[in-house]
């Protein structure tokens, strides 16, 4: 019978540790050039060691809640995640009118735009809590969009960049790229018309890198990965919960993969 209790208070000893085990979210204030930004950290408590860490960009709204709810997802998984910020002071909308405008303004200059992501990487690394030899960034609509600038940047630091229904820019020729690349793909995205996508894969052929890209068929359009999407009023935008969950599974497998 005593045998049974210790195994009982062992037992209950290690539900209470899981239980207080939980991830934590840090605000993280850091500027370039003059701009304040304001990204958000993701981490497990519990985990002790240095793990790999996760760059998140954000969609054309801003930092809000589906980058930080996919960055806390992350997080649980045991990756640090950093939500980065690219539009300074945190900014977020709901009006496409004003997420174009914000875009657009980062986009026009490719060299700042590169280096504002960059400078958000350089947060995720300065964690004590991350091995900067396995590090990653995923980006979602013009985040996915992003994180192929990085790439394209010739940026030796991540492992591997993933694009959730990103804008798909072209790499430029000559473009040595050091990352591996995954990118997935709505077919029915009005917003990267077919011969976007044909360029997009053209051109990275040219590079000789290492990429993978999936298209998912059946209707499915962009913003497919965040459950808000037809909250916006644009008819483009339609979350679709089979991709979503093929796209995260995608993910995983090549996390496990780069970082092995």
């Amino acid at each position: 019978m005593k045998k049974i209790a210790a195994l009982a208070i062992v037992g209950l000893s290690l539900l209470s540790a899981n239980v207080m085990a939980a991830v934590k979210s840090e605000a993280v204030n850091y500027e370039l050039d003059g701009t304040k930004f304001i990204g958000q950290m993701y981490y497990d408590d519990a985990v002790t060691e240095k793990r790999p860490g996760v760059l998140v960009v954000h969609e054309w709204w801003g930092l809000n809640d589906h980058a930080k709810n996919r960055a806390e997802e992350l997080a649980k998984m045991g990756y640090v995640a950093f939500a980065a910020d690219m539009y300074g002071d945190g900014k977020v909308t709901d009006k496409p009118a004003q997420a174009k405008e914000w875009m657009t303004e980062v986009t026009s200059d490719v060299d700042a735009w590169r280096g504002t992501a960059l400078a958000g990487l350089e947060q995720l690394k300065k964690s004590d809590k991350v091995d900067t030899s396995k590090l990653a960034a995923v980006g979602y609509c013009f985040g996915g969009g992003t994180i192929l600038q990085m790439a394209y940047s010739g940026v030796k630091d991540l492992a591997g960049v993933v694009s959730f229904h990103g804008s798909l820019p072209s790499a430029p020729d000559g473009t040595e790229i050091n990352t591996k690349i995954l990118a997935f793909h709505g077919n029915a995205d009005a917003m990267v018309p077919p011969a976007t996508v044909t360029k997009f894969l053209e051109q990275m052929e040219k590079t000789g890198a290492d990429w993978q890209f999936v298209a998912f068929g059946s209707g499915v359009r962009h913003a497919f990965t965040n459950p808000d999407a037809g909250k916006y009023g644009v008819e483009n935008l339609k979350y679709d919960e089979k991709a979503d969950k093929r796209s995260w599974a995608g993910m995983q497998t090549f996390f496990n993969e780069i970082f092995k």
